[in-house]
């Protein structure tokens, strides 16, 4: 079974906030979120994936999750990455 993990970002005023998870199910998943169904953190929102990596087993996607959660310079790399090429990012599942 293949896993992902993903970095979801919502824009709100000007201001972003991201969010790392991983999942089997990357289109149900973000379908959660963006319906206030998924995290709490990720209620009343509405998210766009701009990273994604999969992985052949549960064990290496939850410890890279836990790896990008913590890295907040690559979270910082890969947002500031998306907004430069925000207008031309069509990511669409």
């Amino acid at each position: 079974m293949i896993y992902c993990v993903y970095l979801i970002l919502s824009k709100k005023l000007d201001k972003y906030r991201s969010y790392v998870g991983y999942t089997k199910n990357i289109s149900n998943r973000l379908h959660l979120h963006n319906t206030s169904k998924g995290a709490k953190f990720t209620r009343g929102r509405k998210w766009k994936i701009i990273y994604l990596k999969k992985y052949k087993s549960k064990i290496m996607a939850m410890k890279e999750e836990y790896k990008l959660k913590k890295n907040y310079k690559l979270r910082k790399e890969l947002i500031s990455e998306y907004k430069k090429n925000e207008h031309f990012n069509t990511i669409t599942l």
